[in-house]
């Protein structure tokens, strides 16, 4: 039986398997039978800026200053017993290091710079064995540099890393113009680890509507290949923890993630669309596959096929693309 365990921010996890941020977490039973399934750590859903600041609204209208409402203070529906979305999410925390035995990593999610990273130190005092800061901040302003957009980033990273001494992982969108350097930078300022990438939900024009919409739509197998290729490009570059998110739903998925480098491989949409029993599913699929090849452990297979290990480091460069283009063939009975 192959050795699939790894180490992942510092945390001996006993496989590479870890469920990504999801509403899955809200379940405690969900992450028992993720558990049971094997997982080997979760990451719990993120918990918004926007959220905690809402109530910081809230509470500062109908419970600090309700002398300004007249008689519909008289009506608050608040009382000592409010709970808040923090409150919600650090008893989440507690409750998960109550009912696991794997690790459990809280997520942030947010941009500015208002402190809110403050939040990570309540999340560390809860139990959080790590933290994922999610730092997504859309550049639309055409007179925002990529340089300040970096700074921006490497600005939250460091101030969360003021309060927290837990390791922290910066999950990453793939729309950095030097990825390397960047991630660089992020390990300068402290950071354990980086998760690739960060899949936004896009928005769609209804045609029958004329409005614009917000759909959730789920990865597929085809999804790994951005991450796979980073990956590989990073690893031996960086002594960051490498994680890979994003479209993995088979072993097959999984073992292209762990041979280009990742220590771990997160699933989101495979679990959201086949539960728990695709962590199984690809668990076994790891170990066959592993034993026909004689692989005696995931450390030895691991970042194998990267970029600095490759025969031809090209393959993962520009000279991947030019390949790509000179082997195409029309498929069969179409005609130009």
């Amino acid at each position: 039986m192959p050795d699939l365990s790894t180490n992942y921010l510092g945390l001996a996890l006993k496989n590479p398997l870890v469920p990504s941020s999801t509403p899955l977490s809200h379940d405690v039973d969900a992450m028992l039978h993720l558990e049971d399934a094997g997982a080997a750590a979760v990451v719990m859903h993120s918990l918004f800026e926007e959220d905690v600041r809402n109530d910081e609204l809230m509470i500062d209208r109908f419970l600090v200053h309700p002398d300004s409402f007249g008689e519909a203070a008289g009506h608050l529906p608040f009382g000592h017993d409010y709970r808040s979305r923090l409150d919600g999410y650090l008893e989440q925390i507690q409750t998960l290091k109550s009912r696991l035995s794997i690790p459990v990593v809280a997520s942030l999610n947010g941009s500015s710079l208002n402190g809110w990273v403050e939040l990570g130190r309540e999340m560390q005092a809860a139990g959080a064995d790590a933290l994922e800061l999610n730092a997504w901040f859309m550049p639309g302003d055409p007179k925002l540099s990529g340089e300040a957009l970096e700074e921006h980033h490497i600005a939250l990273l460091r101030e969360l890393k003021t309060v927290v001494s837990i390791p922290v992982s910066m999950k990453l969108s793939p729309f950095f113009s030097s990825l390397p350097h960047f991630v660089r930078q992020i390990e300068g300022a402290g950071a354990a680890g980086v998760s690739l990438f960060n899949r936004f939900f896009q928005p769609d024009i209804d045609l029958d509507t004329l409005g614009v919409v917000d759909r959730v739509q789920l990865s597929s197998s085809a999804d790994v290949l951005l991450t796979m290729r980073w990956i590989a490009i990073l690893r031996g570059r960086t002594g960051l923890s490498l994680a890979a998110t994003g479209g993995v739903h088979t072993a097959n998925d999984a073992l292209k993630m762990l041979l280009a480098g990742a220590d771990v491989v997160h699933m989101a949409s495979a679990l959201l669309q086949r539960g728990p029993q695709a962590l199984a599913e690809i668990l076994d699929g790891l170990s066959r596959w592993m034993e026909v090849r004689e692989y005696d452990s995931v450390a030895q297979m691991k970042g194998s096929m990267s970029q600095q290990n490759l025969p031809d480091p090209s393959a993962f460069a520009r000279a991947a693309y030019l390949n790509a283009l000179d082997s195409f063939t029309p498929p069969a009975g179409v005609r130009y």
